[in-house]
């Protein structure tokens, strides 16, 4: 089983939803790996709430070297994919290579752990038989898009739904976090049983 994470992202993710699963997941003994539609130094912004403000403000916040180009990633090295939200997904979304990427992870039943607005790239498969009746959590103004997919928007806002992990947003990024690894652990050990199991 792979020891690498994936994350997918770009330039204006949310910083801490970029940046806590990439430490933790090194924490864990994991290799996060950022992916980016190019290999360059990416900026992330600082998502946050004003008094009197209907949606949130955003500052620029630390830069993060992507490590790889989506048309150079071959999802089957990696254990689980991580998305994190911000402006990023929105753009991200429309890479060609993205597709593919995300779909091996449904497909193969990885983990896949998308936070805040980190559901707006399953629009991108244009399939919505992955999410159909599946429960999916999301930043609020994402609810419509969840639901687009086919997907239910829970009133929780971590939700576990099989491989899929979500979130509404960075406050949920520990517990987020824990079902997410807490998935990848269990993928391995699953499929080093099957790897295991003697023939018929």
């Amino acid at each position: 089983m792979s020891s690498k994470i994936l994350i997918l992202t770009g330039d204006a993710a949310e910083v801490l939803e970029v940046y806590y699963p990439y430490f933790r997941v090194a924490e864990e003994g994991y290799e996060p790996v950022i992916a980016a539609p190019q290999k360059k130094v990416l900026n992330t912004v600082c998502h946050d709430f004003i008094e009197g403000w209907d949606t949130y403000t955003e500052k620029p916040a630390h830069r993060l070297a992507a490590d790889i180009a989506f048309a150079d990633v071959d999802p089957t090295e990696y254990a689980g994919i991580i998305i994190p939200g911000g402006r990023a997904p929105e753009f991200i979304r429309n890479d060609k290579d993205l597709p593919r990427i995300v779909r091996h992870f449904l497909e193969e039943d990885k983990p896949v752990g998308a936070i805040c607005h980190g559901a707006q790239v399953f629009l991108a498969l244009n399939d919505n038989s992955f999410f159909q009746g599946r429960t999916i959590s999301a930043y609020n103004a994402c609810r419509l898009e969840v639901e687009r997919l086919g997907a239910i928007y829970p009133e929780e806002t971590l939700h576990v739904d099989g491989n899929i992990v979500s979130g509404h947003a960075w406050p949920d990024l520990p517990g987020f976090m824990r079902e997410f690894l807490k998935a990848v652990r269990s993928s391995a050990s699953d499929r080093t049983a099957e790897a295991s199991s003697p023939a018929i």
